[in-house]
């Protein structure tokens, strides 16, 4: 789809959910940028530039897999017609980005990724805490379980070939899905191949898309 379909507050929304790269309140909106209002928010699902989760008070919405692609257009969209000066900047400072990107082939999900958990004095390691009950998922934890007999150290690289190979048990589309999750995560790398033209039938078959781009190879920096 065309940005020229949403207004300027929408794609501000999409903007913010980009750089927050994680799931986003409402109440956090409203400090972070633009206020999502419910027209625009039910726009934005029918869409499916937006996920909402409705379950919970108050609702977190987060970019989806269109989101980010259309926001990865965007950096190289330039300025509306009749855009203030304070959108022409900062289409202006997208464009710039865009450079960059284009130049060391990535994509917006390669650099926009969440902030990390602050340590408070009442718990002292809230983002490991937090990474240990994340650990719990199954899958997650038979990922990991994987790895770590595949990497002979933790950070070295795994071809996404060889952890599938590892976990046929697992459906392919809920091991994308969580290998998608845990991209997120603090001590989660996902690349891809750095020589395409070495690339089997068999790893562009396991490659996960992340961002618009396949990722070949997996890296955790701690086991």
């Amino acid at each position: 789809m065309s940005a020229d379909e949403l207004t300027q507050t929408e794609i501000l929304v999409l903007l913010t959910l980009m750089a927050e790269s994680r799931p986003v309140t409402n109440t956090e909106l409203k400090s972070l940028g633009p206020e999502l209002r419910a027209d625009s928010r039910r726009k934005l699902n029918r869409l499916e530039l937006v996920d909402t989760n409705t379950s919970t008070r108050p609702f977190t919405h987060e970019l989806a897999d269109n989101g980010w692609a259309l926001c990865y257009e965007l950096l190289s969209a330039g300025a509306p017609p009749r855009a203030t000066p304070a959108a022409r900047t900062l289409y202006t400072v997208l464009s710039s980005l865009g450079r960059h990107f284009a130049r060391n082939d990535l994509r917006p999900a390669d650099v926009f990724l969440p902030a990390p958990v602050e340590k408070t004095p009442e718990n002292q390691a809230p983002d490991v805490v937090a990474r240990a009950d994340v650990r719990a998922a199954p899958i997650e934890g038979r990922i990991r379980e994987v790895y770590s007999r595949l990497a002979s150290r933790p950070g070295k690289w795994v071809g996404l070939a060889d952890l599938r190979s590892a976990l046929t048990d697992i459906a392919k589309d809920d091991l994308d899905r969580e290998l998608v999750r845990m991209y997120r995560l603090p001590d989660i790398h996902l690349v891809p191949d750095e020589n395409q033209k070495m690339l089997t039938a068999r790893d562009r078959a396991a490659a996960v898309i992340i961002g618009n781009q396949d990722k070949h190879a997996l890296a955790i920096e701690t086991q």
